[in-house]
């Protein structure tokens, strides 16, 4: 097989690996309701028992960056997936809390693909597509949607502990058909003299903190979220889960499967511009999906009157959607910066920044529950949300829109960010 060839099969086989593995990580978006009703849980424990795997997930991003830089993505992968497959399974076989929070830490491990599929993937190809490559690689962010077709149907029809052993099955087959069909290259190895301890050095790049929290919005987000969304529309609107989870993923499916296109966007204009645009979106989105149901009384000529003002369940939809597309491209966008500026050693700061983002997944559900047990306020999920955004707007104005740094990027473009 030819070198492109070989790169083709390497995108194909990852990405479809890289969906598996999402798919799994947002498993309780969906069985977490059934098992929240039986253990009749409140809202912050709902929130911990849906981003406990996040919080693996994350923790275990910046050792498997620098495990796929060191040792190769093919064989990185392949173990990491084969060592979900016994947690995933006695999922099923959970009977208590701590035993869903312990076998959860578990099953998290797959979300630590994702440091791993993108420096292997990015290095097959030439440094001008690295980004759509990477987009299309992190278009597996789509998992989350799959997981919202698939497992409410296994739920009204096998019950709920049908999802996880299913999952178990796929799982396997996957780990199976990507040995078979990925490829190594030596020479995308890093080079063996050069250790742990330094590629950890570049952390310490003011840089990879900016990116950091970028990609806590942009991921971390779309993460919280797609977890937080079924529950959400179940209790906001009144809906069965599947017609919840269907719903629901108008948010996670445009949000992962369009990745690709921030991706090639981000070739094409460069990583600041896209990203600039991607927040000012989002804080859109989310001071709108922030105003919560509301009814208030005015004095007219007439007598009092009483007027409802929130949003429908269509309106809100539109806003999700919007939404996950934003953060689509965002993610590809980050990545896009990353790849420009840290060529050789991909996997470390990929890692790194993974692991924030994948933090902000797991901090967001918690704080979300938190929030919704002490306010009784199911929008205040959307009101943290803006203020995180607006953090990350301010920190991108002075440090690049105002300073002009971005024009000097090596991914730039175009000339300014309008």
């Amino acid at each position: 097989m030819t070198k492109k060839g070989q790169a083709l099969s390497v995108l194909i086989v990852s990405t479809l690996a890289f969906t598996v593995c999402f798919m799994v990580w947002m498993m309780f978006a969906v069985i977490g309701i059934p098992i929240k009703k039986t253990l009749d849980l409140n809202s912050t424990q709902f929130g911990l028992l849906m981003a406990t795997p996040v919080l693996t997930g994350s923790l275990v991003r910046v050792p498997l960056g620098i495990w796929t830089d060191k040792f190769g993505g093919r064989i990185v992968m392949t173990l990491l997936m084969a060592s979900t497959v016994p947690a995933i399974w006695l999922m099923s076989y959970a009977t208590e809390y701590w035993q869903y929070l312990t076998i959860g830490l578990f099953v998290g491990l797959a979300g630590g693909s994702f440091s791993v599929g993108t420096p292997y993937v990015a290095r097959w190809f030439p440094k001008k597509q690295q980004g759509f490559a990477m987009g299309i690689y992190g278009a597996g962010n789509s998992g989350a949607a799959v997981n919202k077709f698939l497992a409410p149907a296994l739920v009204v029809g096998f019950g709920w502990t049908m999802v996880p052993q299913v999952y178990a099955a796929i799982m396997l087959g996957t780990v199976i058909l990507f040995w078979f069909f990925s490829h190594s290259d030596p020479a995308h190895l890093v080079p063996s003299h050069v250790t742990f301890k330094d590629q950890l050095k570049t952390l310490k790049d003011p840089k990879v903190i900016k990116y950091c929290q970028y990609y806590s919005i942009v991921f971390g987000g779309y993460v919280a979220l797609s977890l937080w969304m079924v529950q959400y529309y179940v209790g906001e609107f009144g809906l069965d889960i599947r017609t919840a989870a269907l719903l629901a993923a108008c948010f996670s499916l445009p949000g992962g499967v369009l990745r690709a296109v921030g991706g090639w966007l981000s070739d094409k204009y460069g990583a600041h511009a896209i990203t600039w645009w991607v927040l000012w979106v989002s804080w859109v989105c989310l001071f709108l999906l922030s105003y919560p149901q509301t009814d208030f009384t005015i004095a007219t000529v007439d007598g009092p009157k009483t007027f409802h003002l929130g949003l429908n369940v269509y309106v809100f939809t539109i806003l999700m959607f919007t939404l996950g597309i934003a953060f689509a491209f965002g993610k590809a966008s980050v990545f896009k910066y990353i790849s420009d500026d840290y060529t050789h050693n991909i996997g470390t700061i990929s890692g790194m920044v993974g692991l924030a983002g994948g933090l902000g997944g797991f901090v967001l559900p918690i704080l979300f529950g938190a929030l919704m047990d002490l306010t009784g306020i199911r929008s205040s999920a959307f009101m943290l949300m803006y203020g995180v955004v607006w953090v990350s707007l301010i920190w991108m104005y002075w440090t690049e829109v105002r300073t002009g740094d971005y024009l000097g990027h090596p991914s730039k473009r175009l000339q300014s960010h309008t």
